[in-house]
């Protein structure tokens, strides 16, 4: 049976640490009869022997294979294969310890198993960002893009493993929906009606008693608001899935369709939804820095060169603390010129996030209890009628990474806050029930899965941590 070189790397050269320390083991011996199957990454013929350096997406190291012509019946045929070629090599692992690589591969045997011509766009050289988006059927090959990806599924299942370990109970929420979360109104419409001669109703309007649902759906931007049905059952819940937002934004941070993790803890207050946010974002670092250490000081080396540093101040440090009312003072008396004068009543900007990040706490730092009026309806009013217990992660490096907030339990606040905001109550009467039967203060969190992983890997463009990115005006492949 064909080994991977994940498992082949891990066995005899484990990286100790994302910077590489420590001594990793490597054979004692050469291991005859082992059979890997991946992509060429580059072939060096001197007649006498050939070097062939190929990679199999799973791992960020990749094997040199030495051929042999004697050795190699189809020797010529091998030699002339281009970059991409899949092929399958059985042979024996030898060690070599006085080379830059820990071991290589002798070939036995070398079967081509799919051929490359030569307009294959990826050769060995760099590539920009922009130019792989164009080829994201390819992309995944490279070995940035491997890196991320790894990443990306190892982070996906230390997320389940994280809330696994503490007794959350796993809700799948309904992707189509009738209910806005955020009250924003930007979302895709879900429709079956024909779009260029809808059935009208009196009023010319499209008749949506004749749509699927007989009613106005979208796709969801957020699980959250089911979350709470089961969190006020079943006490600790989280959802994991896909949302949708038709924002019209162009900028590296934002996508149409992306993954969002949002926990929703019961008998909680806004203390503990920080403390269940922090662990969170901890056990994922940590968990990246020990299993994906090839993956990370690759990027680290070649992507951001302050990524391990950075992953490694998250993961070992206490977040800090600080009221939205005083992190605006703290602003003010900063003596910075910042572009957008930070004021009281308004959101933070990046440029201020990552003053308080990265020159005044020189940590993470969670801001909370923010102005009303700047946050979403659900959000528990505060004694003061003016602040909100809502609450912003902000990590050095990327800003803000997590947004949460202790829950409105109270029936009659949550109604009257919805009517300030000119909210219509019936779409929202199983919501408002959950306040009648049996309500108790709860919190939660929202992380969009994707800005965890441009700060886990580095890398500043959404578009590049998303398999087949979904933004405005681009839904390619």
């Amino acid at each position: 049976m064909d080994t991977t070189l994940r498992a082949l790397f891990r066995e005899y050269h484990p990286a100790k640490s994302a910077d590489l320390s420590g001594t990793p083991d490597i054979p004692k011996e050469t291991i005859d009869g082992v059979s890997i199957c991946g992509w060429i990454r580059s072939v060096r013929d001197s007649n006498k022997f050939a070097f062939i350096t190929i990679s199999d997406g799973t791992s960020q190291q990749q094997l040199q294979v030495v051929a042999e012509p004697d050795k190699i019946e189809n020797y010529k045929d091998i030699v002339k294969q281009n970059v991409g070629a899949a092929i399958r090599v059985t042979g024996a692992i030898v060690p070599t310890p006085e080379r830059k690589q820990p071991f290589e591969m002798q070939a036995a045997a070398i079967e081509v198993v799919g051929s490359s011509s030569p307009e294959y766009p990826l050769q060995k050289k760099g590539h920009s960002m922009e130019f792989l988006r164009t080829i994201m059927h390819l992309r995944p090959r490279t070995n940035s893009l491997g890196s991320v990806f790894r990443i990306r599924s190892l982070a996906a299942q230390l997320v389940h493993k994280f809330f696994y370990e503490r007794g959350f109970i796993y809700v799948h929420t309904p992707i189509i929906t009738t209910s806005d979360a955020e009250g924003a109104g930007e979302m895709f419409r879900v429709t079956t009606l024909p779009a260029d001669n809808p059935p009208r109703a009196d009023d010319g309007k499209a008749d949506l008693s004749q749509d699927f649902f007989g009613k106005t759906a979208s796709l969801t931007v957020s699980g959250q608001l089911n979350v709470e049905a089961f969190c006020l059952a079943m006490r600790n819940c989280y959802t994991f899935g896909p949302t949708f937002r038709a924002e019209k934004s162009y900028t590296p941070r934002h996508a149409a369709e992306f993954w969002m993790i949002e926990p929703e803890i019961a008998f909680a207050d806004l203390s503990d939804d920080m403390d269940l946010a922090e662990a969170f974002v901890k056990y994922v670092t940590q968990g990246i820095l020990a299993e994906a250490a090839d993956d990370v000081a690759f990027l680290n080396q070649f992507v951001d060169k302050g990524l391990l540093l950075r992953l490694n101040l998250v993961a070992r440090s206490e977040f800090a603390r600080v009221t939205y009312t005083d992190a605006i003072e703290i602003l003010k008396k900063s003596g910075s010129k910042f572009e957008y004068a930070a004021e009281w009543g308004v959101d933070l900007q990046t440029e201020h996030e990552r003053y308080l990040t990265e020159v005044h706490f020189k940590k993470p730092v969670f801001v909370y209890n923010y102005p009303k009026k700047i946050k979403a309806f659900y959000m528990r009013v505060n004694d003061d009628g003016e602040t909100v217990a809502a609450c912003d992660m902000l990590a050095p490096g990327v800003g803000e990474l997590v947004g949460g907030s202790q829950r409105e339990e109270r029936y009659d606040v949550l109604v009257d806050r919805m009517k300030e905001l000119n909210m219509p109550l019936e779409p929202y009467a199983w919501y408002l029930d959950l306040r009648k039967y049996g309500s108790v203060p709860h919190a939660g969190f929202g992380l969009g899965f994707e800005r965890l992983i441009m700060y886990l890997t580095g890398m500043g463009n959404i578009r590049d941590v998303l398999p087949f990115p979904r933004t405005c005006g681009s839904a390619e492949f």
